[in-house]
């Protein structure tokens, strides 16, 4: 069994970014620069945003974190969105989700720059990666692909099933996948909620992509001998035996799957990594174009 070590590799390509932006600064360019907008106190979006800061830092780039109340309007943040499609020396930004209820995200995401939009959230960055035009992917399906591309798995003719229909990961996952690329030209099946037969389904997998936010959802006999699964899942489930009180779950039982892959994602440690060192490859494309 292949342990798809998101990590290694997520730390291999900052190697590779802090090269790109080496580069850059001795040409007299700016360092690319990430703005993230943060809105109250959520405990995952405060760990995350957290380490996209970081992340910046260790490769070079220049970052700004603007973090509000919860209790902002609608308008106010509009407005901090606007200011940052108009600054010239920001080169890409992200909001951070959730938003609090009284705030219309996709309005928000919407009013986004798509030239800045390296979370690749807005319409126009969506409506061209599904043409298979150049566009900013969004973070977690791009690590994904990173992480297949890098490790060597057979995508063409591949029988792929992707457990999750989100607009985040599920959806553009079964677009990259079924496309024109290196590490697409698989034969796609979603599965969701209503899908009937699950596990038949994903028992004829080569490749399961499990992004539906169940921990431990699936299970050995879920999978076929030899198949490759990634997990997307990260939930945070209750333990009083850990410091934190609380460990990471997948959506995959990685004990129980992992005797019977061929490759696999663990939990922490794999897609997580290569979500926050796509958004710092996307925010090298922007600052290079």
């Amino acid at each position: 069994m292949l342990l798809l070590d998101g990590k290694k590799l997520a730390d291999e390509l900052k190697l590779e970014i802090k090269q790109s932006v080496d580069a850059l600064v001795a040409a007299g360019k700016p360092a690319p620069h990430l703005a993230a907008i943060l809105v109250g106190n959520d405990g995952g979006s405060l760990t995350y945003v957290g380490h996209k800061v970081k992340a910046c830092e260790q490769v070079g780039f220049q970052s700004t974190l603007l973090h509000f109340d919860e209790n902002i309007t609608e308008e106010f943040l509009l407005n901090e969105v606007k200011k940052l499609n108009e600054n010239p020396s920001i080169h890409g930004f992200i909001v951070q989700l959730p938003l609090p209820k009284h705030i219309d995200a996709d309005k928000v995401l919407m009013s986004v720059d798509p030239a800045k939009d390296v979370d690749g959230f807005h319409p126009v960055n969506v409506g061209k990666v599904t043409l298979g035009l150049p566009a900013f992917v969004s973070a977690t399906p791009l690590g994904i692909t990173k992480i297949l591309e890098r490790y060597g798995i057979e995508t063409s003719g591949k029988h792929c099933v992707v457990i999750g229909r989100s607009n985040i990961v599920g959806r553009p996952m079964s677009i990259l996948m079924s496309g024109q690329s290196k590490t697409g030209n698989a034969t796609v099946t979603v599965c969701h909620s209503r899908t009937k037969n699950l596990a038949e389904v994903t028992r004829q997998a080569d490749i399961i992509i499990a992004a539906l936010g169940k921990p431990e959802f699936l299970t050995a006999d879920m999978v076929k001998d030899g198949a490759v699964v990634i997990d997307v899942g990260t939930t945070r489930v209750t333990d009083p035996t850990t410091k934190a009180g609380w460990r990471l779950k997948g959506d995959v039982k990685f004990d129980e799957v992992s005797q019977k892959c061929a490759a696999i994602t663990p939990v922490p440690g794999g897609v997580g990594p290569m979500t926050v060192v796509s958004l710092l490859l996307n925010t090298l494309q922007a600052a290079q174009e």
